[in-house]
C-alpha cells in the first residue's frame, strides 16, 4: 500500500489529465460524443420499465411502497452503471493502456486510478439528472438526507479502484479472467439488488447474506439518499412492505471490513505481479 501512494504522490495532475483523456477517447469518434454516457443507461432503464411496468404487469400500476417503478429502479441503476464501468474497464485497464508500461516508465498502478476516475466523471453527472428527474416526478422532494451522496460516492470510488489494482494484474495474465469477470457482472446485475428491494426479501438468511454484497450495499445506499430519507446508521428503511427492521450497524460495519480488504488484496496482488506485468505484455 505505501508502494502504491508514493507511486501516486507526484502524478496527481497527470492523474486527472489521463483520466480526461481516457473519458475522450472513450467517445471518440461518435458524431453524439458524450451524449452516450446518458444515451447508453437510458436505453436500459426504459427497458427494465418497459419490461417491469408494462410487459410483466400488463400495463397495471407496479408501485414499491410510495415510489413507481421507474424511480425504483432509476436510484438503484445509475450506481450499478457506475460499477458494473469500474469493473469492466478497471479489470482491462492495463491492457489498453499497455503503451504506459511497455514505452515510457510510468506507475502501472495509477493506471487503474485514473481509468476508474474517468468512469467517476460519468457518474456524477448521471447522477445530478437522476437527481433532476426525481424532483420532475413529484415522487420525492429535497432531503438533508441527499447530503450522504457524499458519503456512499467517494467510498464507492475507492473500493472499486482497490478491486482493480486485484483484478488488473491477473487479466495481464490471463484473458480467461477477464471473460471470468464480464461473466460474473451478468449475474451480479440480476442479485444485488438493482431490480428488487433487498430489505423486503422474506427470508431473514437470505436477506443478512446480501449484506456481504458491496454492490447491495451502494445501490441501497443511493435508494436510502434519495428515496427513503434514511440515514446510512438507521436501524429500518421504508420499503415495499412497509418499515421492515434491518441490522444497520452490522451491514456498515461487514462492508468496512470489505473495504479495508480489498484495498489490501489489490495492493497486495499488484506489489507481486507488477515487475512481470510489463514482461507479459
Amino acid at each position: 500500500m505505501f508502494r502504491i501512494i508514493k507511486e501516486h504522490r507526484h502524478f496527481g495532475k497527470q492523474i486527472f489529465l489521463l483520466s480526461k483523456n481516457e473519458l475522450i477517447k472513450t467517445y471518440k469518434g461518435a458524431f453524439l460524443g458524450f451524449a452516450w454516457a446518458v444515451i447508453k443507461p437510458a436505453f436500459t432503464l426504459f427497458a427494465l420499465w418497459f419490461l417491469f411496468a408494462l410487459g410483466l404487469r400488463n400495463g397495471g400500476d407496479l408501485r414499491h411502497g410510495a415510489f413507481g417503478v421507474f424511480s425504483f429502479l432509476l436510484v438503484g441503476y445509475i450506481p450499478w452503471f457506475f460499477m458494473n464501468d469500474s469493473i469492466l474497464f478497471g479489470t482491462k485497464c492495463i491492457r489498453t493502456n499497455s503503451q504506459f508500461v511497455t514505452k515510457i516508465s510510468y506507475p502501472v498502478s495509477t493506471i487503474m486510478t485514473f481509468t476508474t476516475l474517468s468512469k467517476f466523471y460519468i457518474q456524477l453527472i448521471l447522477t445530478v439528472l437522476m437527481y433532476v428527474v426525481l424532483m420532475f416526478t413529484g415522487e420525492v422532494g429535497p432531503m438533508v438526507q441527499n447530503v450522504q451522496f457524499l458519503f456512499y460516492a467517494p467510498l464507492m470510488f475507492l473500493f472499486f479502484l482497490g478491486l482493480s489494482w486485484f483484478n488488473a494484474p491477473l487479466a495481464v495474465f490471463s484473458r480467461d479472467f477477464e471473460n471470468l469477470v464480464n461473466s460474473i457482472l451478468t449475474m451480479l446485475f440480476w442479485v444485488s439488488g438493482t431490480l428488487f428491494d433487498t430489505y423486503a426479501l422474506e427470508n431473514p438468511i437470505l436477506r443478512t447474506v446480501m449484506y456481504f454484497n458491496p454492490i447491495t450495499y451502494f445501490i441501497n445506499g443511493y435508494r436510502k439518499t434519495f428515496l427513503y430519507g434514511e440515514w446510512f446508521w438507521q436501524q429500518s428503511v421504508t420499503c415495499a412492505d412497509g418499515h421492515v427492521m434491518t441490522s444497520a450497524l452490522w451491514e456498515n460495519v461487514i462492508f468496512f471490513a470489505e473495504l479495508i480488504a480489498i484495498i489490501l488484496l489489490g495492493a497486495w496482488n499488484y506489489n507481486r505481479t507488477r515487475k512481470k506485468i510489463a514482461d507479459i505484455l
